[in-house]
């Protein structure tokens, strides 16, 4: 069997710039391998074999840098049936985002994740870029509205995606039992920052229309191999 997640490596290596258009198609692309995989792993009933593990990435955030982050996390978690969640040390408004799935399925999804905020964070970039001399706080807000606009495009693309494939994948990325025992402990604790209470609809649109970008049609890493 060909190793799925090395071709997932292999497509996300292969979009050298988050900032091109073409490039996040591999959020979408890897899910398709993952669903394949699946697939062929419950024929042969490797799934059962799986532990459960608990990765803590290197992406940190807080209600005042990249509050986005958060969202985006149970979007991505949901999406490769893993569960997110935020570790921080108390008193600390820093906080560092981990997942809980599968074996597999979390290797998957924190590269997946890593990905996704390389890409908003190079929108971002370029937002700061064109609005050097701004006031501080109306650059933030810029920022952070751009930020959950496009992880809300990217729910939209995932779901789209779902809704698409249905017939194909069924329910094959459920979340595993396994994994939802394992996520009881996390806590519940409220993340709400001050930003999403002040999103500009424009940035915040701008966000959205580049997060639904990701087309599941596009198959970026077999297109360029033909070259």
């Amino acid at each position: 069997m060909a190793d799925y997640k090395d071709k997932i490596r292999k497509l996300l290596a292969l979009a050298q710039s988050p900032e091109e258009a073409e490039a996040k198609a591999a959020l979408l692309r890897a899910r398709e391998l993952m669903a394949k995989h699946k697939l062929t792993e419950a024929d042969l009933e490797e799934a059962k074999n799986q532990a459960v593990r608990n990765v803590l990435t290197d992406i940190t955030c807080s209600k005042r840098r990249d509050p986005w982050i958060v969202n985006l996390s149970a979007v991505i978690g949901e999406s490769y049936c893993c569960k997110g969640y935020r570790r921080h040390t108390k008193g600390c408004q820093t906080q560092t985002v981990g997942f809980i799935g599968l074996e597999d399925d979390v290797e998957v999804c924190v590269a997946i994740f890593k990905y996704a905020v390389d890409c908003i964070r190079a929108g971002v970039k370029t937002i700061k870029k064109e609005l050097d001399g701004y006031y501080p706080r109306y650059i933030k807000q810029q920022c952070d509205s751009y930020g959950f606009g496009f992880v809300n495009g990217i729910d939209t693309a995932l779901k789209g995606q779902d809704e698409e494939k249905h017939d194909d994948w069924g329910l094959v990325l459920v979340m595993p039992q396994e994994v939802e025992e394992a996520a009881q402990y996390l806590g519940k604790e409220d993340f709400k920052a001050r930003t999403e209470e002040t999103i500009d609809p424009r940035a915040y649109a701008q966000g959205y229309e580049e997060g639904k970008e990701f087309d599941p049609a596009h198959r970026l890493g077999e297109r360029k191999e033909e070259k």
